[in-house]
């Protein structure tokens, strides 16, 4: 198969949907790979090592989507790429389609074979190719978080890790998941004052124990949201419904409960958010306040830590792709339970369920379509 892999566009992304290892990957069983010049370069990988990889290194990115049968990317499309696919192309990326109809229809016109990362479902339910970047932008939360609590950024003037003679910051976590597990990590190694709310006994069990009595647990309802909301100096929103659109958990009126200056990091931002008044930001532009409370909801964190990020998004993704460019999207759905839950867009329809009930869009069968 011909791959390609080209220079992301969205703002601020830094990150590369292959690395040199990879294309070493991909040619060694008999692929051929397209590099756009420059596209690994702000993940810190150099063409020369891509060509030393045994890619080709090319300059005009159309021509990497003319030539290529499979383009493999970090984030969904932008608009002034959608009318460089072909029909039949299939694109290997995160899509995160469930909050825009726009780019839905967009590349549906398209007509390409579109496989998401983001719900590819491995054993158990888990989500292998999103766990990597769940567990980076569950990390930066509390970092970034830390930062806007700061005075001159517009935030309550909080030491997270307080000082003796000083209560320690709270932080509320809302979903125990990969996310939330993370985010924990980090606020409880600075010396916050961390609780964590979620839906499944099970998961806070486990929470409490890994975390034995440096954390609170409790039951995610509407009471409880709305006491530690009260609380709490910093609000991490770590909720995922698979592919789905985010639930607002989080209403404009919950706003007013909390403090002025304390600062909602809405991780789930990709999927419309947790909270009401979530609008996806950049890195150039990251906060905007709400009700008095410091939104951070930039859509692409890990690309802040972009040579990390690339490293471990492209060692969870390789394995699939690999199938994919071996036998054909068709046959490596068939074949394999992951690949086919990532399949959201097949030849102009949509054949991911919870995508197309949240966009109210028609919902086709992947095996209707599927030849």
């Amino acid at each position: 198969m011909r791959i390609g892999t080209v220079r992301e566009i969205k703002r601020h992304e830094y990150r590369v949907g292959l690395t040199p290892g990879c294309v070493k990957a991909y040619v060694a069983r008999g692929h051929e790979v397209m590099v756009e010049q420059g596209a690994g370069r702000d993940a810190g990988f150099a063409d020369e090592e891509y060509a030393a990889a045994g890619g080709k290194i090319v300059a005009d990115r159309r021509k990497v989507f003319d030539n290529s049968e499979m383009i493999v990317k970090v984030k969904e499309p932008q608009e002034e790429e959608w009318g460089l696919f072909h029909e039949g192309q299939t694109l290997y990326t995160y899509l995160h389609l469930a909050a825009d109809k726009v780019l839905t229809q967009g590349l549906m016109k398209c007509k390409i074979k579109g496989v998401a990362y983001e719900t590819m479902e491995g054993e158990g339910g888990t989500l292998p190719c999103l766990t990597p970047m769940s567990e980076i932008a569950g990390r930066l939360s509390v970092q970034e978080g830390a930062k806007y609590l700061e005075k001159p950024f517009g935030g309550r003037g909080i030491l997270l890790g307080g000082v003796p003679g000083v209560r320690r910051g709270r932080v509320a976590i809302l979903g125990g998941g990969v996310v939330g597990t993370n985010a924990c990590k980090i606020a409880v190694g600075m010396g916050a004052d961390v609780c964590i709310l979620d839906i499944s006994a099970k998961r806070m069990a486990y929470l409490d124990d890994i975390f034995s009595s440096t954390i609170n647990t409790m039951y995610s309802n509407d009471a409880n949201i709305e006491i530690v909301l009260a609380e709490s100096d910093l609000v991490i929103g770590a909720v995922l419904l698979p592919g789905a659109k985010a639930p607002h958990l989080i209403r404009r009126e919950h706003l007013k409960m909390m403090k002025p200056g304390s600062v909602l990091v809405d991780v789930a931002v990709d999927q419309g958010g947790c909270a009401e008044t979530t609008r996806p930001t950049t890195h150039d532009n990251p906060t905007y306040i709400e009700e008095g409370v410091v939104h951070y909801c930039v859509a692409n964190m890990p690309g802040a830590v972009a040579l990390s990020s690339t490293i471990a998004l492209t060692s969870a993704t390789l394995r699939y792709g690999l199938m994919i460019a071996e036998h054909g999207v068709e046959k490596a759905c068939r074949q394999n339970h992951t690949v086919r839950t990532g399949m959201n867009l097949y030849m102009g329809k949509c054949v991911y369920e919870p995508v197309a009930r949240d966009l109210g869009l028609d919902y086709t069968p992947l095996d209707e379509v599927m030849k």
